[in-house]
């Protein structure tokens, strides 16, 4: 079965998390009379120019990327006929893909594509993000971006006309960087808030552009999430540390998917090799600077494997918490732990004291 190679595997994962971090894969939405389905873009140069111009002009707003790229573009197109985005949802939910926009959507419309990412990535486990024009979700995985009257050299658009160029920002920032402050060149101006306005929009969750008196930049890289629990804390809003955990999440789940799931005996040893080689792949994230030196690691549950066992009908009165490790749980892997991503400086206190 191999398991030695397991730990190598989550080993090569971590040390190579920059590099495929650096550039994600955008989802676009599109209304247009040709190359209706999907449509996949690895090439810049390779994308058809029969698209409507309107639709042309998105694809290469979220093209721009951010600090780099994106690796590639998928546009799925629903006929100009199609009165909602059911069909593009569905096939989304079947490919891989990190940041999302569907231009020129409206507000009952993008409440729906609201809750289905909320869908995906609560009940079934699929960890996108969608870009959308001024839709409070309060969930990390809206980026509720706000600005409108965005001034270009070509004229003035809304929110709407231009989650493309986010999303495609989102997707070409490095997890080493965050996308705050992240300057937009072609954007002549904005509407000007005060830092109270700004502070007011940003902590009710929107993401915001700002004319710094020289330049139009990102005020926050944050996405709608307001409502803080204890599992999902401040760090939760921002961009950087939900795209961390979400790296984290689809490496481990696939790994574990393709090495672990039907192919190994579910006995204490073989989760201590599980273990060992997930908390191999967490070191190797804090060396990468993602993640918090010392702060990140992963053990059986044993407040889980005791409730599971009391569920089968065991008594669990008398077992040691050795006993708990050792127990049978069937095809079921308990784990818990502590993980810390690392955030990029953003806000900066300096106190001079004059001699």
């Amino acid at each position: 079965m191999g398991l030695p190679n397991i730990e190598v595997i989550f080993k090569a994962l971590a040390a190579s998390a920059i590099a495929r971090g650096s550039r994600g894969i955008v989802a676009l939405v599109l209304k247009d009379a040709v190359h209706n389905g999907p449509n996949v873009y690895t090439d810049p140069s390779a994308i058809p120019q029969d698209y409507s111009t309107y639709n042309l002009n998105q694809i290469n707003l979220a093209y721009e990327g951010g600090v780099q790229p994106p690796i590639s573009l998928i546009v799925y197109v629903e006929p100009t006929t199609a009165t909602d985005y059911s069909a593009a949802m569905s096939y989304l939910e079947t490919v891989k893909w990190d940041y999302g926009a569907i231009p020129g959507i409206d507000a009952a419309d993008a409440s729906t594509v609201a809750t289905w990412i909320k869908d995906l990535r609560d009940n079934k486990d699929i960890k996108s993000k969608m870009v959308l024009p001024n839709t409070a979700a309060d969930h990390e995985g809206v980026i509720n971006f706000s600005t409108d009257n965005i001034v270009l050299a070509s004229g003035t658009v809304n929110a709407t006309d231009y989650c493309s160029r986010i999303a495609g920002i989102m997707a070409g920032t490095p997890l080493t960087m965050s996308a705050t402050y992240q300057v937009l060149p072609e954007v002549k101006d904005v509407p000007h808030n005060t830092q109270a306005q700004f502070n007011t929009l940003i902590n009710a969750g929107s993401l915001e552009l700002m004319n710094d008196g020289e330049k139009v930049k990102i005020a926050r890289a944050i996405n709608s999430l307001v409502t803080l629990t204890a599992t999902k804390t401040a760090d939760w809003q921002k961009c950087k540390i939900v795209d961390i955990m979400d790296l984290q999440h689809d490496d481990i789940k696939k790994t574990f998917g393709d090495n672990y799931v039907g192919k190994v005996p579910n006995d204490y040893d073989h989760k201590c090799l599980l273990i060992t080689a997930i908390n191999a792949y967490l070191e190797g994230l804090e060396s990468q600077m993602l993640l918090d030196k010392g702060k990140n690691s992963v053990g059986i549950d044993l407040d889980a494997q005791k409730l599971y066992l009391q569920g089968q009908g065991i008594d669990t009165s008398t077992m040691s918490d050795q006993d708990l490790k050792n127990a049978n749980t069937g095809s079921f892997v308990f784990l818990t732990g502590t993980d810390r991503p690392l955030d990029a400086m953003e806000d900066l206190t300096l106190n001079l004291n004059l001699n």
